[in-house]
């Protein structure tokens, strides 16, 4: 399970077990909630990723994007699409992902592991995922073209070319596990954007004024040692 915090972000226990990193799902009412430099992007609904490479502000059109740096966040911003959050302990490398339909239907997930095994040497096997809050297969309905775009992860299912319910969050999970992340490591937050209520951004509930909610996460800067003599310890975050 995900836990809500004060600040209205979601965030993941199996992350928080990394004091290195931060990591969160924002809210409606969390707004920009990220503290310091922030990378995002022009979402176009495609299968491409950007390696911010240190660089805030928005980056370019893409739907993901990649980071090693420490003491810069990257985020993405969604309203019943799929926000995916990637992490490599290994290589203390970072991805952020937005997957609709479309960038789904592309592939995006696979896309960004093979990008991170070749630009961090990340091995998908010891990555950990975390899906976070996207409208759920009871709430999104789609008509035969999106439907059997997705038999190929879908093979049980016969209902996808006349229209059917797509369970976007289980797209998410096959694809990951496809590419080669264990089940194990892939956690979801079984919150729904669309009936979830006002907590949660949603085109489909509220089109037009949906606004959008940030997921994000990064690399904190480590103290040294030495950056430590002499603070007063009351002032550590």
């Amino acid at each position: 399970m995900f836990r809500k915090y004060p600040d209205g972000v979601y965030r993941v226990p199996a992350f928080e077990q990394f004091p290195w990193l931060e990591a969160g799902f924002g809210t409606r009412p969390a707004g920009i909630w990220v503290r310091g430099p922030l990378a995002t992007l022009k979402q176009v609904h495609s299968d491409r990723w950007i390696c911010a490479d240190g660089r805030q502000g928005c980056l370019g059109e893409a739907d993901a994007l990649l980071s090693q740096t420490p003491g810069l966040m990257i985020g993405v911003f969604t309203a019943d699409c799929l926000p995916v959050l990637l992490v490599d302990p290994e290589h203390r490398a970072v991805a952020a992902v937005h997957a609709g339909w479309r960038g789904a239907a592309r592939g995006i997930l696979t896309a960004v592991i093979t990008a991170m095994q070749v630009q961090f040497g990340s091995q998908p096997d010891k990555l950990l995922a975390a899906i976070g809050p996207a409208i759920c297969g009871d709430c999104y309905e789609v008509g035969p073209e999106v439907a059997r775009r997705f038999q190929h992860w879908f093979p049980e299912r016969e209902d996808l070319d006349s229209g059917a319910r797509l369970d976007l969050p289980e797209v998410g999970r096959r694809q990951l596990v496809e590419a080669g992340v264990p089940r194990a490591n892939i956690a979801l937050s079984g919150l729904c954007t669309h009936h979830g209520g006002e907590e949660f951004c949603s085109h489909r509930r509220t089109p037009g004024r949906a606004g959008r909610m940030l997921a994000a996460m990064g690399l904190r800067i480590e103290r040294r040692p030495e950056d430590a003599k002499g603070a007063d310890p009351r002032s550590a975050p």
